[in-house]
């Protein structure tokens, strides 16, 4: 559990130092181009989950993040065979579930920032954590109940 935290708590840091600096030298809602017609920093506040979804239920997503980080510490707690794979990707979903929940206990909302237009569709803006979120729940489905005897 001792190395899923440490991965947990650099993802952490990693998200809330980009989310600080973001905030500081980007106006809201003002896109910023990195790369024309393709990456654009964008300061904005969402309210909702992914896509904006449930957005305005604050209370609802921060009980349900509780719900979620309660099961995924238990599935933890349960697995005997934990993996560098493993830690890896707990830390990586645990880092991230906990960066946006900062958010939304202290501003009411999270901070996204990262704009991409894919072939001209406007890609929702999304930030370091979910990036996590997103690679570590895709390395867990991958790798689940696989033979991987790395420790």
């Amino acid at each position: 559990m001792k190395k899923i935290s440490f991965v947990s708590l650099a993802v952490f840091l990693l998200d809330r130092l980009s989310k600080i600096l973001i905030t500081n030298f980007f106006e809201l809602d003002i896109r910023n181009k990195v790369i024309d017609k393709f990456l654009y920093i964008t300061n904005c506040h969402n309210e909702g989950a992914a896509f904006s979804i449930l957005s305005g239920n604050i209370l609802f997503l921060i009980l349900i993040t509780f719900v979620v980080l309660y099961l995924i510490y238990t599935t933890i707690k349960k697995d005997k065979d934990i993996t560098k794979l493993n830690i890896l990707s707990y830390g990586l979903l645990l880092g991230g579930i906990v960066g946006n929940l900062f958010d939304r206990i202290f501003y009411g909302y999270v901070i996204d920032f990262i704009d991409f237009v894919i072939f001209e569709y406007n890609f929702p803006i999304f930030n370091l954590a979910d990036i996590a979120i997103v690679v570590g729940a895709i390395l867990l489905l991958i790798f689940e109940g696989s033979d991987n005897d790395e420790k």
